[in-house]
């Protein structure tokens, strides 16, 4: 794959996108339309099993292209646009097939913040941070993030006090599940993905599923969801062949079937 402002590369079933727009890796519509079709693609790449996501330099990112968005006309019906990509951007990531690691390795601002929060799990470098100042621009895109990552009454305080969240403060909260100097958060990343790529791939897809729909769903209907789901993954070979492997004490062999 080949983009403008994104990297991707691949091996051993574990991709890696990295962010490369500098100075800040700030969002705009053209980085929208690539992360989009990166994490597609990604989703229906069975040569690959986890992804991580991460970007080059000081920042995460910076947050959405402020001069770009300062161009957009409400009145023409450009702000919806941009609205509806924005959510389909980060969904991409949110709704991809594959486990998605989030590497934190600097400020995440803003859009940067949506993005981060949208991965599966995440290490953050310690001199990281989240910082929704949406409101301070007039904007209010945000609070439904914020809302999934921590408790209303934190969700608020961050967002209309627009404070700054440090990577300690993020790992207390287990919004973010490890914390190390930045030289050593792609380290960390790639031990969990190489841990989640030794697994049954059909069975880590599925549970990424019900992941997703365990936080919209009752939790009966959710729990019989898992179960059907569960009873499914039994006819495949590859579930077959992970139990046998652990009876015969060996390392098992999958095919995504």
């Amino acid at each position: 794959m080949s983009y403008e402002y994104f990297t991707v590369s691949s091996e051993r079933a574990i991709a890696t996108v990295t962010f490369e727009r500098p100075p800040v890796n700030a969002f705009s519509e053209a980085t929208r339309h690539e992360i989009i079709e990166i994490f597609d693609r990604l989703s229906e790449d069975d040569a690959v099993s986890v992804v991580i996501f991460t970007a080059k330099g000081k920042y995460f990112s910076g947050g959405a292209d402020i001069k770009e968005r300062a161009k957009v006309r409400a009145e023409q019906g450009q702000y919806r646009a941009v609205n509806r990509m924005s959510l389909a951007s980060v969904q991409a990531v949110r709704e991809c097939r594959k486990p998605v690691i989030g590497v934190l390795n600097g400020p995440a601002v803003g859009a940067g913040g949506a993005f981060i929060t949208a991965c599966d799990m995440i290490v953050a470098a310690e001199d990281a941070y989240l910082w929704m100042p949406e409101i301070d621009r007039g904007m209010v895109g945000g609070p439904a993030l914020l809302a999934r990552a921590f408790t209303p009454w934190r969700a608020r305080w961050a967002f209309l006090t627009s404070s700054k969240i440090p990577a300690s403060e993020l790992h207390r909260l287990d919004v973010v599940q490890a914390v190390a100097p930045r030289d050593e958060v792609m380290a960390i990343a790639l031990d969990w993905a190489k841990q989640i790529a030794e697994k049954p791939p059909l069975a880590v897809e599925a549970a990424k599923e019900m992941f997703n729909i365990a936080e919209v769903l009752p939790f009966r209907e959710a729990a019989l969801l898992e179960a059907n789901t569960t009873v499914q993954l039994s006819h495949t070979e590859d579930s077959r062949e992970a139990q046998q492997a652990f009876v015969e004490k060996r390392a098992p062999v999958f095919r995504r079937r």
